[in-house]
């Protein structure tokens, strides 16, 4: 394939563009990729006779490669497309055989979330005091992990809320909508010990159900510092937030056969789609899973 349109396009880049140095060489490496790839395809094959049907072929080489990310290939075939824009432009192509092609989509970073056995030895070991401090942050932890709730939900709860009879907490999420979660033993004793504690701790207090160390109601930063400190005692991965609990409750669920519906209904989700994330977080684990006990995996 002709050097002289792709020497004249990156000049063109330069001095017509004013592209960056390292957009230029970038956009030069992507189409010299491309030219390999068509003239592998096809030895007689010239800029003028390359069609969509070559690009998106292209495209899936680039993808089967598989450590290239969606967005790499979306910048790649930019960059085709820009130089088939400018051949157009100086009569070198009759058409931008890119023009119309759609890239593949950016997939959405699979959530985090801690292993079962890692919330059993932070739940079970010795990382909490006895006090009411000590108390209060695993009853956080506990919760965030027995129910799915959001951070904003957990804060806005009331003594109210709590029904120990029918052992369901009723909870306010995103657009003021409510909606009621059942919780088991260990939730329950865990509230109502913490509940003793707490009325003995404080004469006056607000009506929050947890409390900070003044009687107030604890705070949004308080909670995300203490969930982070506790969870960075049992893991290693890098986001040690309460949205991980969040997610470590739905994987838990799933893995353990919860249907879909269900665990949407207790995370409060609009669309079973956003639920549908923790299908492929459980098929990664799985797979990994399977390479760690397969012989052969």
């Amino acid at each position: 394939m002709e050097q002289t349109c792709y020497d004249s396009f990156l000049e063109y880049l330069k001095s017509e563009r004013n592209y960056s140095a390292r957009t230029v060489e970038s956009y030069g490496t992507d189409i010299k990729e491309f030219a390999a790839f068509c003239e592998e395809l096809n030895e007689s094959i010239t800029w003028q006779t390359v069609d969509a049907d070559v690009v998106r072929a292209w495209i899936v080489h680039c993808l089967d490669k598989g450590k290239m990310k969606a967005s790499s290939v979306n910048r790649k075939l930019s960059a085709v497309r820009t130089f088939y824009h400018y051949l157009v432009l100086m009569g070198l192509a009759e058409k931008n055989p890119a023009r119309n092609i759609t890239g593949p989509k950016r997939g959405k970073p699979l959530p985090s979330f801690l292993k079962e056995v890692e919330m059993d030895e932070l739940l079970d070991g010795n990382h909490f005091t006895a006090d009411y401090a000590g108390q209060r942050d695993r009853l956080i932890i506990l919760m965030f992990y027995d129910t799915g709730m959001r951070i904003a939900e957990l804060l806005g709860l009331k003594d109210r809320d709590i029904d120990f009879g029918a052992k369901s907490i009723k909870v306010t999420g995103k657009r003021n909508k409510q909606r009621i979660i059942p919780f088991g033993e260990d939730l329950c004793e865990a509230m109502q010990a913490y509940m003793s504690l707490r009325d003995q701790e404080f004469a006056q207090r607000d009506d929050s159900f947890f409390l900070g160390n003044q009687g107030k109601a604890v705070s949004r930063s308080k909670v995300e510092r203490l969930v982070k400190s506790y969870l960075t005692e049992v893991t290693s991965i890098s986001k040690r937030s309460p949205h991980v609990l969040r997610h470590t409750f739905a994987t838990t669920m799933l893995n353990h056969k919860a249907d879909l519906v269900a665990i949407q209904n207790l995370l409060g989700h609009a669309s079973l789609r956003t639920t549908e994330v923790y299908t492929h977080t459980s098929f990664e684990e799985l797979k990994n899973v399977y390479k760690d006990a397969h012989p052969r995996g």
